[in-house]
């Protein structure tokens, strides 16, 4: 099992970055894939971003947020990272940290869930 939780939300301009945390705590951390996933206000969630399990050497992006943002995972910290790059007004929500046990790169079915992070870009 695997607990996660966020961290590293805030408020950014148009075009800015940010760096988005998410740290896991569990035994099994490197057998899991791990993903982000956003809520804009009013909308249902949506898949931004999964890496796969062990060395994270796959990745899946929504085209919403490809070539502008990076998944990766540090196994030796138990840490899923989501950089973000040229923000946008339309990325604003809040971003959760999802994991799902098992090698399969999906943009569904994860079963462990932190409780977000607010990022906020202004135009």
């Amino acid at each position: 099992q695997v607990q996660v939780a966020e961290s590293g939300g805030g408020l950014v301009l148009a075009g800015g970055s940010l760096r988005l945390s998410c740290s896991a705590s569990g035994p099994a951390f490197i057998d899991y894939t791990m993903a982000w996933f956003r809520q804009a206000p009013g909308k249902e969630r949506e898949f931004a971003a999964a890496v796969s399990w062990r060395s994270g050497l796959s990745t899946l992006y929504a085209d919403s947020v490809k070539g502008r943002f990076t998944i990766s995972r540090d196994n030796a910290k138990n840490t899923v990272y989501l950089q973000m790059n040229s923000l946008k007004p339309e990325d604003t929500g809040v971003y959760y940290c999802a994991a799902r046990a098992g090698p399969v790169l999906t943009p569904r079915a994860y079963d462990f869930w932190g409780q977000g992070t607010q990022v906020t870009v202004s135009s």
